[in-house]
């Protein structure tokens, strides 16, 4: 993730443009008018829709986004605009257009539940000179950009003309070209670098009935043959992600828990796009895309995804490498801000940890038991030679902290060089602070920045010193 995270590609979304409105309220009666829900509207929110969760996508991950499209000349287009540059978005290539209408689509969201949904909009395509408008604005700028996203919603803007221009600039330029496609012609897209359908979307364009591996191999031949594609991708809702090159690649799912699948396809086109110019494969980066959708699906509304937000669920699905879970201070420190504003429990525990046995894990996953999330602090060599004697420790700091990395119970591990963790539990101000229960009646370190503190008491006979006696007694 750490390439990621230092990514900042230019990325262009060319596409359809609306605004999302969400109504959020209670529902606790039917209508004597008729039998319909009564929803008490608690609050108002407005954010990107079509291409614009796409282009939030990006931006919450990390690129610099430009966007081009045509709107309407009336008020939702004026708060389009205002809404784009208040994320700092360029709109010099956004154009409008007489009697368009601008896209908003409103929900009615009663206990987390979608009951309504009411659109405004223009869905003709747009005019030629539209057109021409965004293709002369590209002429002399397209090389700048990493990558172009078609996003497109059927709503007119992506005509045959545009799209065909768009790519045909692009490669003129060598800027590779993702689409996320709509409808069952996909002709327009050709020469694209890849499209990213879903099944159902992949079916109607192909004519492949996909119901087993050799029908998927077939649709995915197919779209890459008939559409001249760098790579041939398919979408596959709960069972991930399928790619085509020179064979067939499936990346499963790694959704937990699914709310809302509003915006994931947008999701999955900026992770893939993000992820490909920020130097990362296919492969990695559709694993990439996976892991974005998993997080995005668990939330509900048109919603966004970051690398933190990534790499946080990568590590609750145990699928990271063990060092991906070993912090420092500074970004501990981020970390347990984040967990603070989603209402996380944090405990924190320390230790030496010199040589791994079942009292240690069987200790850690009581301390787990106590809250959401598991920091385990660990000494380093230099403090541990100091706290054990110059035969300590057996095993130095990097692989202490690995294999308690890998442990299931354990989510993060800071090594640290003083004789206490104090200023550690001092920055984190856990809110269950554990030690074994040999410090019972004893003064704790740290008690004082943390809510609560628990006792976790030793599993008898198991301890690294008595281990280490027996390696010896066995030597000697």
């Amino acid at each position: 993730m750490n390439q990621l995270k230092k990514a900042t590609p230019k990325i262009l979304v060319v596409g359809d443009l609306m605004i999302d409105h969400y109504l959020w309220g209670n529902c606790e009666r039917i209508s004597p008018e008729a039998p319909v829900q009564v929803v008490d509207v608690r609050n108002e929110t407005v954010v990107l829709g079509g291409a614009g969760n796409a282009i939030n996508n990006l931006k919450t991950l990390g690129a610099t986004v430009s966007v081009s499209s045509i709107i309407g000349d009336d008020s939702n287009g004026d708060e389009l605009l205002r809404m784009l540059a208040s994320i700092d978005v360029k709109t010099d290539k956004i154009f409008r257009e007489k009697n368009r209408k601008t896209s908003k689509k409103s929900r009615v969201i009663a206990v987390s539940q979608q009951v309504l949904r009411y659109d405004y909009e223009s869905k003709s395509d747009i005019d030629a000179q539209s057109a021409d408008k965004i293709l002369n604005s590209l002429v002399n700028t397209i090389s700048s950009y990493e990558m172009i996203v078609l996003s497109d919603y059927g709503k007119g803007v992506l005509n045959e003309k545009l799209c065909q221009g768009v790519i045909q600039l692009a490669k003129e330029a060598s800027v590779k070209v993702l689409v996320d496609p709509k409808g069952s012609d996909f002709s327009k897209y050709r020469g694209a670098y890849l499209l990213t359908p879903n099944k159902k979307e992949a079916i109607l364009a192909t004519g492949i009935e996909i119901n087993d591996s050799n029908s998927l191999e077939q649709a995915l031949i197919r779209l890459k043959t008939e559409c001249d594609l760098g790579i041939s991708l398919i979408t596959l809702s709960e069972d991930g992600i399928a790619t085509y090159d020179n064979r067939v690649e499936v990346f499963p799912t790694v959704a937990k828990e699914v709310f809302d699948v509003t915006g994931a396809g947008d999701t999955v086109i900026a992770s893939i796009a993000f992820a490909l110019s920020a130097g990362k494969n296919i492969e990695e980066s559709a694993a990439f895309a996976n892991l974005a959708a998993g997080v995005v699906v668990g939330k509900i509304g048109s919603a966004t995804v970051t690398i933190d937000e990534i790499e946080e669920y990568e590590a609750s699905l145990h699928k990271s490498r063990s060092d991906a879970h070993i912090k420092n201070f500074e970004d501990i420190k981020t970390i347990v801000e984040r967990y603070r504003t989603q209402g996380k429990r944090v405990v924190f525990t320390n230790g030496c940890f010199d040589i791994l046995h079942v009292g240690h894990v069987k200790y850690l996953q009581v301390a787990k038991s106590f809250g959401d999330v598991l920091i385990v602090g660990l000494n380093s060599d230099e403090s541990v030679f100091r706290l054990k004697g110059p035969t300590r420790p057996v095993n130095i700091a990097q692989d202490r902290a690995y294999l308690l990395a890998a442990l299931e119970s354990v989510d993060f591990v800071v090594p640290f060089e003083s004789d206490t963790p104090y200023d550690l539990i001092k920055m984190i101000e856990p809110d269950i602070l554990v030690k074994g229960g040999d410090y019972e009646g004893k003064a704790v370190i740290g008690t004082e920045f943390a809510s609560e503190l628990k006792l976790v008491d030793f599993v008898d006979g198991k301890s690294t010193t008595k281990t280490i006696e027996k390696i010896q007694g066995k030597l000697c």
